[in-house]
C-alpha cells in the first residue's frame, strides 16, 4: 500500500483535548489524500496510520469516519477504510455536480453581494495571479501555495451566497475535483490560461452578469475536467498516482505496523 511522502516526517501530534487532536488528524489525512500521498485505492490501516501519525485509534476513526461522509475515503467489510478511488465515471458524476452547486452558488453570491463580496474577489485573484500554479522540475506538480490561492479565489466567488450549507457541499465537490487534477499534472502538456480564465470570471461576477459568469464557471470546471478525462483515459490511475511525485515508501514504522 503506497502512503504519505516521507520526505519530512510528520511531527507527532502533541496532546490535546479530543475534538483539537480530532481536527487536526483529520485536516493531516484530508491534505495527504487529496495532495495523492495517500494514492487512489490504498487501503488505510489503522496500526500503519498510528505510526505515521503518532495518535491513537480514537481520532483516527472520528476522521476517517468524517472524510468517508465527505466522500475521499470509503468503508471496507464494515472495519477498515481504503482510499476512494478515481474513475472516469466518479470523474463525470462530481463534474455535473460541480457545474450545478457552482453556477447556483456563484448566481446568488452576483445577485446579494456587497462591495465588500467585490473586493474580496479582486484581492483574492490578485493575490492568485502573483504565483504560478506549476513548481519546476523533472516531474511538474501544483504548487501547494498556488493551490492555497486558488483555493481561496473560488471561495471568494462563492462566498456571497448566503447558504452554509451551499458552501459546505461546493467546498467537498471542489476538493475531489483537485485530486483528479493533482494525479494528471505530471502528464499535462496542453498549454493552458488559467490567469486569463479566472479573470474573465472575476469582471462578469463584477459587471452583475450571472448568465455569462455562470456560463463561464461551466466552461472552466469542464476544461479541467476534460484534460482530466484525456490522460486518465490514457495513462490509467495507477501509473498517475506514481507520476503525481508524492507517493513514496512507507516510512519502516509504518512498514513494521502493516
Amino acid at each position: 500500500m503506497p502512503p504519505p511522502s516521507a520526505r519530512q516526517p510528520r511531527a507527532a501530534l502533541a496532546p490535546a483535548a479530543a475534538p483539537t487532536l480530532s481536527g487536526a488528524v483529520l485536516e493531516h489525512l484530508r491534505r495527504d489524500i487529496l495532495e495523492c500521498r495517500w494514492s487512489p485505492g490504498a487501503r488505510l490501516r489503522f496500526e500503519a496510520l498510528r505510526a505515521h501519525y503518532a495518535v491513537g485509534i480514537s481520532p483516527l476513526r472520528e476522521a476517517l469516519s468524517r472524510l468517508a461522509v465527505e466522500g475521499l475515503v470509503v468503508g471496507v467489510d464494515r472495519r477498515g477504510f481504503r482510499v476512494a478511488p478515481v474513475s472516469l465515471d466518479d470523474l463525470d458524476e462530481i463534474t455535473d455536480l460541480r457545474c450545478e452547486i457552482e453556477g447556483l452558488a456563484l448566481r446568488w453570491s452576483i445577485e446579494r453581494g456587497d462591495d465588500g463580496w467585490e473586493a474580496a474577489i479582486v484581492a483574492s485573484f490578485h493575490h492568485l495571479s502573483r504565483v504560478d500554479s506549476e513548481l519546476p522540475g523533472r516531474v511538474p506538480r501544483l504548487s501547494d501555495e498556488w493551490e492555497r490561492r486558488h483555493t481561496a479565489y473560488h471561495q471568494a466567488m462563492a462566498a456571497a451566497c448566503g447558504s452554509a450549507r451551499l458552501m459546505q457541499l461546493r467546498a467537498q465537490l471542489f476538493d475531489q475535483t483537485n485530486r483528479y487534477r493533482r494525479l494528471v499534472i505530471a502528464y499535462s502538456k496542453v498549454p493552458r490560461d488559467d490567469r486569463g480564465e479566472h479573470r474573465a470570471l472575476m469582471d462578469a461576477a463584477l459587471a452583475r452578469d450571472a448568465e455569462r459568469a455562470v456560463a463561464l464557471i461551466h466552461r472552466h470546471i469542464r476544461h479541467t475536467a476534460d484534460l482530466v478525462r484525456a490522460i486518465y483515459g490514457a495513462k490509467g490511475a495507477e501509473t498517475l498516482a506514481r507520476a503525481a511525485g508524492r507517493v513514496r515508501a512507507r516510512p519502516a514504522a509504518a512498514r513494521r505496523a502493516a
